[in-house]
């Protein structure tokens, strides 16, 4: 795919900006188009090092430990998505009146002809898993498809794939669109917006604005979430090619042109012939893993990109049968002693972890690390009814403990002080003693893990083995 571009970037002089995945995927992919690329990386470790190694083996200049000089003569940035718009590279760029795009933006400009169309999803949180279950639907429909973008395989890889695809399903962050002045999607959903990433984008404005550029230029169907204005407000913004629809998605009784959940039932009224006096049945709650509210959301809005793209609904109720969630995400882990314990490491925010509260009626609440600016009080108020206790663990505890004692008061606490390795037994012991036959031990820190941990896989997978441990 791309053959016939080649000519955009042949003999161009273009620096990539950092030697990540999607840097490298960039990079190799120029040059394989004639381009003439450096690299460029603050960093000059191990790391580093290695892939710098790799590429200049393959033809492509690495230059280490400065990325803040724009190298001689470029025409082109191209950045990977967690470079801040205040780099000074790019300010550089900027001055030398060089453009700066991402490897969202190139994988669009290499489409062929008949590429396939995308079908693009964002939001603060449930990207990935919507983007996999969208995935999944789109595979039992018989269609030829990946999950890409903000997930899986760099999206330029795929785009230059020679495989035929008939559809993609792109999960497209906030950095990303930043970055994809061009990209127009077959159809696209925002999921949800709540405060993230505001040291990089600066205010919640432009945050919610780099997501709404995922509705620039949609064709079928602008996916909204009903219990979140700003989403549909974000489509009432855009500019979308005429005739394209607003498709809400709800977890209550839908209206015309939404999806939504009637007796169990996950309904559309949206994609049917009289939808102001029809619905029809796409799959039920139970056929969605796990069945937390947020996840039938999510199941909701995968369900309506598929159907803007024609899937049948039985398509939809095998695609979410067939769908198994990442881990660390809102999973059962065991059952001890009438306790259920639930790993939810991927609740890196305040807005992942309210919407995995929600889930349990009767709370040991496992949560800290770095709250990232984040403030604690409206989870807090919405989650105090739910609380058994709270064990507290991490770099900024103290704000959530903080958060506890003005809206909660009568919550008990446990606030640990210590990041040794032993330091996920220790929350998870104080929990259990906490916890009472029928309640849920839940790790749903609501703040990122890199004070204790690599990842948040390696958080979630101290917090399995803590649980084996209960039984050992």
């Amino acid at each position: 795919m791309g053959g016939g571009l080649v000519s955009e970037f042949s003999g161009q002089r273009i620096t990539v900006a950092g030697l990540g995945v999607s840097g490298r995927s960039a990079a190799r992919a120029l040059a394989g188009l004639g381009a003439r690329v450096t690299v460029v990386d603050g960093g000059d470790g191990e790391r580093q090092r290695a892939a710098a190694a790799e590429l200049e083996r393959a033809g492509i200049t690495v230059r280490l430990g400065d990325g803040a000089t724009l190298p001689e003569n470029t025409g082109l940035v191209v950045t990977s998505p967690g470079w801040r718009p205040d780099s000074a590279l790019f300010a550089a760029a900027a001055a030398a009146g060089v453009e700066v795009v991402g490897d969202v933006e190139i994988a669009w400009r290499l489409r062929g002809p008949g590429a396939p169309p995308w079908l693009a999803v964002t939001g603060t949180n449930g990207k990935t898993t919507t983007v996999q279950m969208l995935a999944a639907i789109l595979r039992a429909a018989g269609l030829r498809t990946a999950a890409v973008g903000n997930i899986g395989t760099p999206i330029i890889d795929v785009v230059r794939s020679p495989e035929p695809y008939d559809v993609l399903a792109v999960e497209l962050s906030s950095y990303q669109l930043h970055w994809a002045p061009s990209v127009r999607p077959h159809s696209a959903a925002v999921l949800n917006l709540a405060p993230d990433h505001l040291d990089w984008h600066g205010t919640m404005a432009a945050y919610a604005a780099d997501k709404g550029r995922i509705y620039e230029g949609n064709t079928v169907a602008c996916v909204y979430n009903a219990a979140d204005p700003a989403t549909e407000d974000l489509v009432r913004a855009a500019d979308v090619t005429e005739g394209c629809r607003a498709i809400g998605f709800t977890l209550g009784t839908p209206g015309p042109s939404q999806l939504g959940v009637v007796d169990g039932i996950l309904v559309d009224r949206a994609f049917v012939p009289q939808r102001h006096r029809q619905a029809q049945e796409l799959a039920e709650i139970t056929d969605v893993t796990p069945a937390a509210p947020h996840n039938i959301a999510n199941a909701l809005a995968a369900g309506a990109l598929a159907r803007a793209f024609g899937v049948e609904p039985k398509a939809v109720r095998e695609g979410l049968r067939a769908f198994t969630p990442d881990a660390h995400r809102i999973a059962h882990v065991a059952d001890v002693a009438g306790v259920a314990y639930v790993n939810d490491s991927k609740a890196t925010n305040t807005h992942a972890a309210q919407a995995s509260l929600a889930a349990y009626p009767s709370i040991v609440w496992i949560a800290g690390g770095l709250a990232k600016g984040a403030t604690f009080d409206e989870l807090v108020t919405a989650a105090a009814g739910r609380l058994r206790g709270a064990v507290l663990i991490g770099a900024d505890r103290q704000l959530i403990a903080d958060a506890l004692a003005r809206h909660a008061p009568d919550v008990p606490v446990v606030s640990l002080d210590r990041t040794d390795t032993g330091a996920m037994a220790a929350a998870v012991r104080e929990a259990t003693a906490l916890a009472r036959t029928g309640d849920t031990v839940l790790m749903a820190p609501a703040c990122a893990s890199m004070d204790m941990f690599t990842n948040y896989n390696e958080r979630g997978e101290a917090f399995a083995t803590a649980v084996a441990a209960l039984t050992d």
